[in-house]
């Protein structure tokens, strides 16, 4: 299918967007009955055919709204394409340039931006957190639980400051919550979400246990907000994002009203929730379209992007030739094993995969060197993976649903037989 321009995108999506922010849109019901009825756009490459056959396929019978594929290796992308639905409504096809929610994709731009500052030496790796960010924020020198004063940038980046959300809650969908006990406007901005949990006590003792925490990058970004002198999201886009010739990716807005004219929509089969913000404060939306507060999410989910800039950022860390970080030891730790016995058997033996420093890390064949990097995002109407393999070859697909009729996540269950597909291509397009 040719390419739809992008104004034509931006006018459809709009429409849909204006219908969305008056209560009109409906859950979604796949119009797709087999493969075939499945729109695809972009540029086809002849050798590559598995990978279309594979979207289709898996769109169709996953009954997904739309998807977006990009490919790519040695510094180029050479596959990039959209499948089904950006927009269900105007039945508007997923355009490559189409932009995405990208959910958690979002760590490890933050991480990558904190390892920018720990090579300039602006900042350290064993720097305690509070040390940091006391100059901008001083209520941080004054928390409940005296162990957050130990916690390091380090810890933060390896998920094991002590916020268990298994054991406690995550606080970065508690903005009903937080407003009330601080007295503030809706929705919770990061700084609140900060003060709030400074009041809490930590599940953990620092660097002792493994514990994702979306809290854990929210405070990050304020960490490059402290040191950079500049907003989170300025300092990704101007620091981590333009070296690498990116320049639409932006921290996405929730409401429908307010998003990006190439933005897709999304579509979630949960039940409705109370809105934290927008006119319709308290009262029940779809909730993609409000439930919570995608601003406060920057450094930790609040992204969007397309999968072929996702495909340049990865690719930046295939090699150490061209990447917005400048130092290969830097680099390094980025993926390497985390120290201690955070990723360790009962047995004493190091398990295969483990959490480095904003991504998922599983070295091949025991070496250090060769290995896999990934990770994936999931938000109501949002799941996404993105991939660096060992060989060079990165790809990230972006949905814009968030389960399949199993309540399976659509990028878990696609990463397996994207691999098969990648196993079975000849050679690699140059």
């Amino acid at each position: 299918m040719m390419r739809v321009a992008l104004a034509t995108l931006g006018l459809w999506l709009s429409l849909t967007a204006a219908l969305a922010q008056e209560g009109e849109r409906k859950k979604f019901v796949s119009p797709f009955a087999k493969p075939a009825d499945v729109p695809a756009s972009g540029r086809e490459v002849l050798s590559l055919r598995g990978f279309d056959e594979l979207m289709a396929k898996f769109v169709a019978e996953q009954k997904q709204p739309g998807a977006q594929l990009a490919i790519g290796r040695n510094g180029k992308v050479f596959y990039s394409r959209g499948f089904g639905y950006a927009n269900v409504e105007a039945q508007f096809p997923v355009q490559p340039e189409s932009r995405f929610r990208i959910a958690s994709i979002s760590k490890p731009l933050t991480a990558v931006a904190i390892l920018r500052l720990v090579a300039q030496n602006r900042l350290a790796l064993n720097q305690r957190v509070i040390e940091v960010l006391a100059g901008k924020f001083p209520f941080v020198l004054e928390p409940t639980d005296p162990r957050l004063k130990t916690v390091t940038i380090e810890q933060l980046l390896h998920h094991s400051a002590g916020w268990d959300r298994d054991k406690s809650f995550d606080p970065m969908f508690r903005s009903p919550e937080i407003c009330a006990e601080l007295g503030v406007d809706a929705p919770a901005k990061p700084v609140d979400v900060m003060r709030y949990m400074w009041k809490r006590r930590l599940d953990n003792d620092p660097g002792t246990h493994y514990a994702y925490s979306n809290f854990g990058y929210c405070v990050l970004g304020r960490v490059i907000e402290a040191v950079s002198g500049q907003s989170y999201e300025d300092y990704v886009r101007l620091e981590v994002l333009a070296p690498l010739g990116i320049d639409r990716m932006v921290v996405g807005r929730t409401l429908p009203v307010d998003r990006q004219t190439d933005e897709a929509v999304y579509y979630d089969s949960g039940p409705d929730r109370p809105a934290v913000m927008g006119d319709k404060l308290g009262k029940l939306v779809l909730q993609p379209d409000g439930a919570w507060c995608l601003e406060t999410m920057d450094a930790h989910g609040g992204w969007i992007s397309t999968a072929e800039d996702l495909v340049k950022f990865s690719m930046a860390f295939t090699g150490h030739e061209r990447n917005p970080i400048g130092s290969v030891n830097v680099i390094d730790k980025m993926f390497a094993r985390p120290p201690g016995k955070l990723w360790i058997e009962e047995n004493g033996q190091p398990k295969p995969y483990f959490y480095g420093m904003g991504w998922l890390v599983r070295p091949v064949g025991g070496s250090a060197e060769w290995f896999n990097a990934w990770h994936n995002g999931s938000l109501p109407g949002t799941s996404t993976l993105m991939v660096r393999r060992s060989d060079g070859v990165c790809w990230a697909v972006l949905f814009n649903s968030r389960e399949t009729p199993e309540k399976k996540a659509p990028s878990q269950l696609i990463d397996p037989l994207l691999h098969e597909v990648a196993g079975r291509v000849a050679g690699w397009p140059r």
